[in-house]
């Protein structure tokens, strides 16, 4: 397994972790401060401010609706990628709603049509076959197109959006083809286009394709009229050494080109180094020469990314193997065998009933825990230094139930 793929936390930003109570929690427990939080906010509302564009929350990295009145009292509205998601944010956060999905069903589209401000399709096969409910909806509903400029500089392929052959997003010569099937001769009817490419990435990767996608689809924007262009998300905007500076004038230099709106969607970055995942060791055995612990959370149903990854998450007061006096292998309590979190060394050795605090928790961990094996599922909590801990939700017996039958 990789290193944490985030950044190091800065000495400010690790305190704010510090002073959550891992003690004073359940266990599991993810626990957000709500402080760092808004820092994160803060900095994107500058991002507004400075460049014009309008930003909204990926809900697919950081769905924590507890949250979403902070949020929304700073960002523009949020992005989902199908109907749940769509209502969450409908429910809870309010402002605009946009839905991208590879492919919709006829009756998410009944449902989106009521409520949602904008719709990206995958195909030209998939906006005309939706266009006639659209079109009979008692609202309008802004309508793009998700293209696929085919640059990235994304190393992970499971992580690459981008890639030649991806089914997310149409490239330039199936867009031509599709247009030629349906007989366009234009993208009339289109509100905006909508490209991803990025997954943790600087501004400089920003400009690499978005010069990408001008070079391919820089014709269609100038002769369609379009209203907006989505930037999509993977924008590392709150990491402390982001180049805000060049994000700013790529935002504004599309702006001007084109006379468009342009959407930032970040997802890992509005949470990011915000949160903890409070763990207790349950037991410590000896295998191989290898000294294992046994852990309530697990890497398979609660932190999935450190196997798809795959990557090492940090652990507050340890370090890599064998750079301390005691070096422990840490897995989960499920029955899969590669449930297994990563090496660390600690100053001391681990005793039953000892807390560990594992860092940067808040993103692509609640929204992907599941309860297989009958793992239970962490509570969710909150912290900040005006108002403590705050326990939001806990999870038991009947969240594992109710999802079977």
């Amino acid at each position: 397994m990789s290193q944490d793929p985030t950044p190091p936390l800065t000495p400010e930003r690790l305190q704010a972790l510090r002073d959550i109570p891992a003690t004073a929690t359940p266990s599991p427990c993810y626990v957000v401060n709500l402080d760092r939080l808004e820092d994160n906010c803060r900095i994107l509302a500058d991002v507004r401010e400075q460049s014009g564009a309008k930003v909204i929350l990926a809900q697919k990295g950081f769905s924590m609706h507890a949250t979403y009145p902070l949020l929304a009292s700073y960002l523009d509205g949020s992005t989902a990628s199908g109907l749940h998601e769509a209502l969450l944010a409908e429910e809870y956060f309010g402002k605009e709603v946009h839905v991208y999905s590879a492919a919709f069903k006829e009756h998410d589209i009944a449902m989106l049509g009521r409520f949602a401000h904008t719709l990206v399709f995958n195909s030209v096969r998939q906006w005309q076959l939706h266009k006639p409910t659209l079109d009979a909806s008692p609202r309008k509903v802004e309508v793009g197109l998700r293209v696929n400029p085919e640059h990235s500089e994304v190393e992970t392929d499971l992580y690459n959006p981008a890639s030649p052959c991806s089914r997310l997003g149409i490239t330039r010569a199936e867009l031509n083809r599709q247009m030629a099937e349906a007989g366009l001769t234009d993208l009339s009817g289109l509100d905006g286009l909508h490209f991803h490419a990025l997954c943790e990435q600087d501004s400089d990767a920003l400009e690499g394709v978005a010069n990408a996608f001008a070079e391919k689809f820089g014709d269609l924007i100038e002769s369609s009229n379009f209203e907006w262009l989505n930037f999509g998300g993977g924008h590392h905007i709150t990491r402390p050494s982001y180049d805000l500076e060049r994000l700013n004038r790529i935002v504004q230099e599309f702006r001007e080109r084109y006379s468009v709106e342009v959407y930032l969607e970040p997802g890992e970055a509005v949470a990011l180094h915000t949160g903890v995942l409070i763990s207790t060791v349950l037991d410590v055995l000896e295998a191989g020469g290898i000294h294992n612990a046994i852990l309530d959370v697990s890497a398979t149903c609660h932190m999935p990314d450190v196997l798809e990854m795959p990557y090492r998450p940090n652990i507050l007061d340890a370090g890599m193997p064998h750079k301390r006096a005691h070096t422990y292998r840490l897995g989960g309590p499920s029955c899969l065998a590669g449930d297994v979190i990563g090496d660390y060394s600690f100053d001391s050795p681990l005793q039953p009933g000892q807390r560990l605090v594992f860092l940067d928790m808040s993103h692509y961990t609640m929204v992907k825990t599941s309860t297989f094996n009958g793992v239970p599922l962490p509570s969710i909590a909150t912290y900040s230094k005006a108002d403590g801990l705050h326990v939001v939700r806990k999870f038991g017996y009947r969240d594992f139930a109710e999802r079977l039958s």
